[in-house]
């Protein structure tokens, strides 16, 4: 899989080729996540002149604990170097201003897809719609380098009910071989779970798509080869969970979880700092 996760190395956000543009296109409302309302195409109070952001290292401690767990899946960079050509936000006009902030969270969108359809191509067992996955990662990336007119209008959820097929598909044929006592994994698509006991639980080749996690007690659960695309993570505690080669796991999804040293995760993203002091 060095391939594909080489490929998923680049679709993370890189702020140094970036004009803050999570920090100023995107709405934000005060909440236990953001300390503040913040309407879409207002930049953030923190976002400083050289588009960095003035209490990056205290974000939880201010109250902004929303911005630690997002990443742009390398959109941001996509937008402002490649589809307005280094072009920045605030030295342009009002009119390229706004077209920068519309055709962002589209393009953040499509990127998070290829960031799925690069995962799913990694892996062996997905193999008979490997071909379809490669036809549809590019077509993707096609979309991607639209002109920001064309982006701006583009019909995301089609697209996207398009590629859900093909990872559907994908998620099946994996989990088939991932199953727990039982030779097969248990479908908790879009199940409640928030708050559950699920201390040392058996969810190996679990679907859980969709489910919401939000401070589930997963301490020591095992789950090996779990899908979980869109699973809501945050509050939920992993420490010492075993998510060796659970798939469709996202960066974003692990930053919001809670777990330990002893937490064990797939290749394609990386634990937390904080997670050394348990946190």
């Amino acid at each position: 899989m060095p391939d594909q996760i080489a490929g998923l190395s680049e679709l993370r956000g890189d702020c140094a080729r970036c004009f803050g543009l999570c920090c100023v296109a995107l709405p934000f409302g005060a909440s236990s996540d953001f300390a503040l309302d913040k309407p879409a195409g207002k930049p953030c109070p923190n976002l400083q002149g050289d588009h960095r952001c003035g209490i990056h290292t205290e974000l939880r401690t201010k109250g902004f604990t929303g911005c630690t767990v997002y990443d742009c899946f390398g959109a941001g960079q996509k937008v402002a170097q490649v589809t307005f050509g280094g072009q920045d936000w605030r030295t342009g006009t009002k009119e390229h201003a706004r077209a920068m902030f519309d055709v962002f969270p589209v393009v953040r969108q499509l990127h998070e897809l290829l960031w799925y359809l690069t995962e799913a191509l990694g892996l062996p067992a997905a193999r008979p719609v490997h071909a379809g996955l490669r036809r549809a990662l590019a077509e993707t990336e096609r979309l991607t380098l639209l002109p920001p007119g064309e982006l701006a209008g583009l019909d995301v959820a089609a697209h996207r009910q398009e590629v859900n097929v093909l990872l559907l598909r994908a998620g099946e044929l994996v989990r088939a071989g991932a199953g727990g006592k039982k030779g097969k994994g248990k479908d908790r698509r879009g199940a409640d779970l928030m708050g559950a006991r699920l201390r040392g639980a058996d969810l190996r080749g679990a679907s859980l798509r969709g489910a919401c996690l939000i401070a589930a007690d997963l301490t020591g659960a095992d789950l090996r080869g779990a899908e979980m695309i869109g699973a809501d993570l945050r509050d939920a505690d992993l420490t010492d969970a075993d998510l060796t080669g659970a798939f469709f796991l996202t960066q974003p999804q692990v930053d919001s979880a809670r777990g330990s040293a002893g937490t064990r995760l797939p290749t394609s993203v990386r634990a937390p700092v904080r997670w050394a002091a348990g946190g």
